[in-house]
């Protein structure tokens, strides 16, 4: 029986197919791998780390206490701060529609408390163009407030309100002929109206002048280098202790705001103007009978000393015989006053500042070439 065989067959070769499914796979990997990378970047983008933050220990001082000088104007304010008012002057007006009258307000600044009886010693310059005032103390309360008095040569002025006793804190009054530049000072106001603000610094010099708006100087002024802004006028400035020692009144600033050079006026004018005006209601200031000549056409004119105008008739300058201009002729130019001497009405004004009504100065003074001397007796003027 005879058998068959076959060649065995093999399956034929594919080398193409193979490569294409493995390229394809390899391509499906990477998009998945892909899409899994893409992902997990999405999700850690999304995904917000949360940190809990705590609050960091507090460091204590080493001492855990305050420095010495710190627990001094600490004191000193909490002491006398009370005593700062903030004032507010006011003017009576009438409705011209209705006819009411009502208070409107021209301005404000600080005030301090010179008394138990209610008295406020501020700025002349705060209440300037009003006719009344109110008076805001420590604790908010606020009292009508009346004018007793003002000098505008000091800028000064004092006012009254009819408060509690108990509820009116005096400062301690000072003196500003023993300061030293370099004493430490502190000012205690209202600026821009936030009130009870303190501010520190040092006595920056001595024996400046000032002008007031009346235009007479004000002498021995204090300058400062604390702080004092709008709104601080008629503050107090005190020393270390707490004593007054003068009233802040001006800034020298090309802006209108601090540029670390304020004014304050001594307190020991304050202590001979204010008990004045509380008798009088007005300075009765020394004088010499006679109006000047404005210093600006005297110096036009080339003249050094202080043109006489005119004399007033009866006065204590025509008793003396002292004469004026007349039909545009000069007359007396006054050149000196016991010995000082005088190139401007600012320096007499200064040298009569230094007496009192009844005193008697000798005048010296020019006429055409002629010098004389004439013993005059101050009058009161106001």
């Amino acid at each position: 029986m005879s058998q068959s065989v076959y060649p065995v067959t093999r399956e034929p070769h594919t080398p193409y197919r193979e490569s294409a499914l493995t390229k394809i796979l390899a391509v499906l990997l990477l998009i998945v791998a892909g899409a899994l990378v893409f992902t997990v970047v999405q999700q850690k983008r999304q995904t917000q780390q949360v940190v809990n933050y705590e609050p960091r220990p507090i460091a204590q001082r080493p001492d855990d206490k305050l420095g010495a000088d710190e627990q001094s104007t600490i004191e000193v304010f909490q002491k006398f701060s009370s005593s700062v008012v903030h004032v507010t002057s006011l003017a009576s007006r009438r409705n011209r529609m209705t006819l009411d009258m009502s208070e409107i307000p021209q301005g404000t600044g600080t005030g301090f408390v010179w008394d138990s009886q209610g008295h406020i010693v501020t700025n002349f310059h705060v209440v300037q163009g009003g006719d009344k005032a109110s008076v805001t103390l420590n604790d908010g309360t606020t009292y009508p407030a009346t004018i007793v008095g003002t000098a505008p040569d000091k800028d000064i002025a004092v006012l009254h309100i009819d408060a509690p006793a108990q509820k009116l804190l005096a400062l301690p009054i000072g003196q500003s002929g023993n300061l030293k530049v370099g004493m430490k000072v502190l000012a205690i106001g209202n600026p821009f109206g936030l009130d009870q603000t303190l501010t520190t610094g040092v006595i920056s010099g001595l024996g400046r002048e000032i002008k007031s708006v009346s235009g007479r100087p004000i002498t021995d002024v204090i300058q400062t280098d604390a702080s004092i802004n709008p709104g601080n006028s008629g503050g107090q400035l005190l020393d270390s202790s707490g004593r007054l020692i003068g009233i802040n009144t001006a800034i020298y600033s090309p802006t209108g705001a601090n540029a670390g050079i304020g004014f304050a006026v001594p307190v020991d004018t304050v202590n001979l103007i204010v008990p004045e005006l509380l008798k009088h209601g007005k300075i009765v200031r020394p004088g010499l009978g006679l109006n000047i000549l404005n210093d600006q056409v005297a110096e036009r004119n080339n003249i050094d000393g202080v043109v006489i105008l005119q004399v007033v008739p009866g006065g204590a300058a025509d008793r003396a015989g002292l004469k004026g201009i007349d039909q545009n002729v000069l007359g007396d130019v006054i050149v000196s006053v016991d010995g000082t001497a005088i190139h401007k009405s600012t320096d007499l004004y200064k040298a009569l500042d230094t007496h009192k009504v009844g005193d008697t100065v000798e005048v010296t003074v020019m006429n055409q070439g002629d010098k004389r001397a004439v013993k005059v007796t101050l009058q009161p003027i106001q």
